[in-house]
């Protein structure tokens, strides 16, 4: 396995450019960069241009990952770079993503099912809980997109693999697995995302470990607060999730699987707004109602988790929300924004520095 980091949050990524961001990489002492898509690497698909990405990664000795962006139908307006590479169709467009990433030997791509909107509160902030068209038509619609880019895909040896974004869950990715087909279709196992859906991340891994060939690799907080739970990033080791737990799963299912660091984006690259608090709202019935799929039994073991960790937040081995909120980001007015370059790189170094210790004690080997 290789510890490396996702491109779309590493600091000054945009500034430097993908070029000089392997070489940030490198100095940062980690072993990988995942653009979220191969136009963020080449926005016009320039062949020299990916090649020279290809050739300065494979010199650094590091891991070179992608993706094409979010498959659901429903949201094509919200990424009309797809739409605009393929001269106005989106599958012409995908069909480019695909040949372009399998040219320098990207195959495994990343696809979402859906968009976050940090300006709306709790459920509505994601695409499962849209009110002019239904989460389970998103699906088919879904389906239906990755049935029409999968014989391309499988012409190139590429997988499109699906996150466990915020409006998704594990059982609905399994099941499009199966529908399309996992020779083409395989799982980036987003490490706290699946908390958005009530899922125990154990539990999850277990289920999608089989399927999984990327990762976002992160942590977050969760707590109770009113109308539910508070969902924050947090650097890994210091939220909710337990890599001990689960990264022996991903390493025996999949010891080549490389580990790309999600963090929080510097204030510095994106300037933080007061968006609402990101509120889980598992007690509401219309949230339990859609998600058919999850037993009482995770969920038993979840509040179980969710108890667990709150203990050690009370105790003070953790900051609660407004504390970690006030430090970083100038809560509640915003106007104070100690996060910006320096603050992400050792929020890169502390994850990196916990993965790699949990890697250890397991006896997981990192190159």
């Amino acid at each position: 396995m290789k510890l490396g980091i996702d491109g779309l949050k590493l600091p000054e990524a945009k500034k430097r450019g993908p070029l000089a961001s392997l070489d940030h990489v490198n100095a940062l002492g980690l072993k990988g960069i995942f653009f979220s898509t191969v136009l963020d690497m080449s926005p016009d698909l320039d062949s020299g241009m990916l090649r020279d990405i290809r050739a300065k990664a494979d010199e650094l000795g590091l891991y070179l990952e992608s993706g094409l962006g979010k498959i659901n139908p429903y949201c094509s307006a919200e990424s009309p770079e797809l739409r605009a590479i393929g001269n106005g169709d989106i599958i012409a467009g995908l069909t480019r993503m695909i040949e372009a990433s399998a040219a320098i030997d990207c195959r495994e791509l990343w696809v979402s099912p859906g968009n976050f909107k940090g300006a709306y509160p709790g459920r509505l902030a994601v695409d499962r809980f849209r009110t002019d068209v239904t989460w389970e038509d998103q699906l088919l619609g879904m389906e239906k997109v990755l049935r029409k880019l999968a014989p391309v895909a499988r012409a190139h040896g590429v997988h499109m693999n699906i996150e466990t974004h915020d409006e998704i869950t594990s059982f609905e990715i399994l099941r499009l697995i199966e529908a399309v087909g996992e020779d083409c279709v395989g799982v980036v196992l987003d490490t706290a995302n699946m908390l958005q859906r009530g899922e125990h991340p154990v539990l999850a891994t277990k289920r999608l470990a089989p399927w999984v060939r990327q990762t976002h690799i992160k942590d977050a907080y969760i707590g109770r607060a009113t109308g539910g739970l508070d969902f924050q990033p947090r650097p890994c080791g210091t939220g909710i999730v337990d890599f001990a737990a689960f990264l022996p799963i991903l390493a025996q299912a999949n010891p080549a699987l490389n580990l790309s660091l999600e963090i929080a984006q510097s204030t510095d690259d994106n300037r933080r707004r007061a968006n609402p608090r990101q509120c889980i709202q598992i007690d509401d019935p219309l949230w339990r109602a859609g998600h058919p799929d999850l037993t009482e039994t995770e969920l038993e073991a979840y509040f179980a988790m969710l108890e667990s960790y709150q203990q050690r937040v009370a105790t003070g081995e953790f900051e609660d929300w407004e504390s970690y909120e006030r430090t970083r980001y100038g809560y509640p007015s915003y106007e104070h924004q100690a996060y910006g370059f320096d603050a992400a790189i050792g929020f890169i170094r502390q994850s990196a520095a916990h993965i790699q210790a949990i890697c250890a004690q397991q006896g997981i080997t990192l190159e």
